[in-house]
């Protein structure tokens, strides 16, 4: 097995220092690491260039990139790269996929996620159609997203829409968002359901509304581990329920990957997104070696 993490920038022959912690951990499992130069990869188009410093092992060898979120164009040029090194990565670009982009594995979640539409943008978008698509909603509240990312710190400005049948609101966040996005806009436009989840406050910086959300890691169907997703206190002692997420989890189409939860002020569970575990971040609280040791003895 090897791990391959981003190099820093400004010296590639270090780990970039978010990921620090995460390849010192490894380390102490004697597990061999690799480093990748993203910028090559993303900035350059330049697979080769960017796998320089991995060593192709003898033998085929799973490997687990963690490190920055990558395009799938981006993944599936790094996954053939590496494969011609003998390193295959734990998900095939067709997994990493079905959990980065949210339509692709909402039909698997539907029934325990809030309800969603989504649109492709190819240049402008086109307000009609979207009204049209926002008609199941009424006039109830959503939230925008692409297909990967919201921009959730920007809540009242290009994220929350208070009524989707307001369609000067629509067209302000639609707008907005679109611009914050720029070339980072995945695929299209997202619309959910807004929830009343569990309250925990606001968010220091931006003022987001936070809700009492977890992460949780998944590797070849077993739970590896349920961190609270913000460092803000109040979580208490309940955690989400595995004996209604696990099933959930079994159906996704990927080894390795992420599922955060939040729990909604009427006492039900929701599924708020999936992630490919590559590229999901560790929240504060996370037991990095304890991670670390499950993950490994699970995908090995």
């Amino acid at each position: 097995m090897r791990m391959i993490f981003c190099a820093d920038p400004l010296n590639k022959r270090q780990p970039e220092a978010m990921y620090a912690t995460e390849v010192a951990a490894v380390e102490q499992l004697e597990i061999p690491t690799s480093l990748l130069d993203f910028e090559a990869l993303v900035e350059q188009y330049d697979d080769q260039r960017a796998i320089r410093r991995i060593q192709a092992a003898e033998q085929p060898e799973v490997a687990i990139y963690r490190g920055w979120m990558l395009k799938p164009d981006n993944y599936i040029q790094l996954y053939a790269a590496l494969a011609e090194k003998n390193l295959f990565l734990i998900n095939m670009p067709q997994a990493y996929i079905h959990c980065h982009h949210l339509p692709a594995s909402y039909h698997l979640i539907q029934e325990v996620t809030p309800q969603t539409v989504w649109t492709p943008v190819y240049g402008e978008p086109d307000l009609d159609e979207i009204m049209e698509l926002l008609q199941p909603f009424g006039d109830s509240p959503v939230v925008l997203k692409d297909y990967v990312k919201s921009r959730k710190h920007e809540w009242f400005e290009a994220c929350y829409i208070p009524s989707a049948a307001d369609r000067s609101e629509v067209e302000r966040v639609v707008n907005r968002f679109i611009e914050l996005q720029g070339d980072d806009l995945n695929e299209g436009l997202v619309f959910r359901a807004y929830q009343q989840f569990e309250p925990l406050g606001s968010h220091a910086k931006s003022s987001m509304p936070l809700t009492r959300e977890y992460r949780l890691f998944f590797c070849d169907g077993k739970h590896l581990q349920t961190i609270p997703y913000w460092e803000q206190e109040g979580y208490g002692q309940e955690m989400p329920p595995l004996d209604l997420l696990l099933p959930v989890a079994r159906r996704i189409q990927s080894r390795f990957f992420t599922m955060d939860v939040a729990r909604q002020d009427n006492g039900a569970w929701s599924i708020i997104e999936l992630g490919d575990g590559q590229v999901a971040g560790l929240p504060e609280r996370t037991d990095v070696p304890a991670f670390y040791q499950a993950l490994i003895q699970t995908a090995r």
